[in-house]
């Protein structure tokens, strides 16, 4: 497919978007619909999509509009590219721009605009992050590295980086943690490489890494919201003895295989099973949340969340975190972490539970910013007195 035709390919894409249709099933959709598009062509068609709702709103007022076409037109003005070079009709191309579409657009200047999210989001993150919302709010509309956590009870991070290599994934170590590399050339090879297949390297964020080598320690473990396990198996990677849980047991149907995978022995805890479980010395609670340090990679779930939706996850993350008290021995951690970077998600949680709970202390709180390295993240290590 030509550069005009991928950007076609798009346009048709944020049109049932705007529609309503969730993006990975239109993606999926559109693939199917059309198996003469290779696989560069269908990656290079998801990153225009992306890129479009990251800049949803901003990208708007530069083309002008609120279509497939007119965002697409946004972003191309945003990206500084010459728009006439793939608006040219030719082919599959999409046709030339009209006098009012070349007169429509302007640049964004209110805050909401700039920073491509929800007014009301807007004072959020100013009193969650102060002076750094704004680089925030900008590093959210970037894509997102992708990294790697080395299986240490498997290799080193020098072997895993060289068996990598060999299969054309070239990788550089990433100073969030010591497990982490991040992909800088061949990220769509990874899933094929033999590192992978043989359980040396699994993909994490390099935050969740750093967050996990806080937690270092040895008896049994529990990841209490497991979902597909990725800190199940890092926790495992340390030596912990790992059950893991899922108030949502499909969630976790993977797990069984990637801890075989990576040579590890992982317990999957039916709901009405944890309760009976002895108490863990490590009970992680990665607790539902809004995501809102992963947007660069899940961008459509910014402009879904709404304030009541924040305050049903507010109120969901205290159930959580009350119903893991039970589970943590006298001597053991109760850890909290979320991948937002909202202070009601984050500090506020923990000063809510340090008040229902007078009996315990915080023994450490740690930020982790969304930049070049990794996601924005948050974890608290929380143990009796």
């Amino acid at each position: 497919m030509t550069p005009g035709a991928r950007v076609a390919a798009a346009i048709e894409i944020l049109d049932a978007i705007v529609a309503g249709q969730p993006a990975e099933q239109t993606l999926t959709r559109w693939a199917r619909g059309n198996r003469f598009a290779g696989s560069k062509d269908r990656a290079a068609i998801r990153d225009h999509v992306f890129d479009a709702l990251r800049h949803w709103r901003s990208d708007a007022l530069r083309g002008g509009g609120v279509t497939g076409r007119a965002r697409m037109i946004g972003r191309m003005r945003g990206a500084g590219l010459d728009v006439d070079a793939v608006f040219d009709g030719v082919g599959h191309a999409p046709a030339p721009l009209s006098v009012e579409e070349r007169a429509a657009g302007q640049a964004p200047e209110m805050q909401g605009d700039r920073w491509d999210m929800p007014d009301w989001l807007v004072h959020i993150f100013k009193d969650s992050l102060g002076d750094s919302a704004e680089a925030t709010a900008m590093a959210l509309t970037e894509r997102a590295p992708i990294s790697l956590r080395v299986n240490t009870a498997k290799t080193d991070v020098a072997a895993a980086r060289e068996m990598l290599a060999s299969d054309g994934v070239e990788t550089a170590p990433n100073a969030r943690a010591a497990t982490a590399l991040t992909v800088i050339e061949g990220p769509r090879r990874v899933r094929g490489a033999r590192a992978f297949n043989e359980g040396l390297v699994e993909m994490q964020d390099a935050s969740g890494q750093a967050a996990i080598a806080q937690l270092i320690g040895q008896g049994r473990a529990l990841d209490y919201c497991a979902g597909g396990g990725g800190k199940a198996l890092a926790l495992a990677a340390q030596g912990w003895t790992v059950s893991a849980h899922d108030i949502n047991p499909s969630r976790m149907r993977d797990l069984p295989a990637r801890a075989d995978r990576g040579g590890h022995t992982i317990e999957v805890l039916a709901p009405d099973a944890v309760d009976q479980s002895a108490h863990f010395d490590l009970v992680l609670c990665d607790a539902p949340c809004s995501g809102a340090g992963t947007w660069r990679r899940a961008p459509e779930a910014k402009w879904a969340l709404t304030p009541a939706r924040l305050e049903e996850l507010v109120a969901l993350q205290r159930s959580v975190l009350q119903s893991a008290v039970p589970l943590v021995s006298e001597k053991g951690v109760l850890a909290y972490a979320t991948c937002s970077v909202l202070q009601a998600e984050n500090d506020a949680q923990i000063a809510w539970f340090l008040d229902a709970n007078p009996d315990w202390d915080a023994l450490s709180m740690t930020h982790w910013p969304v930049d070049d390295q990794g996601d924005g993240f948050f974890l608290a290590r929380l143990a009796r007195r």
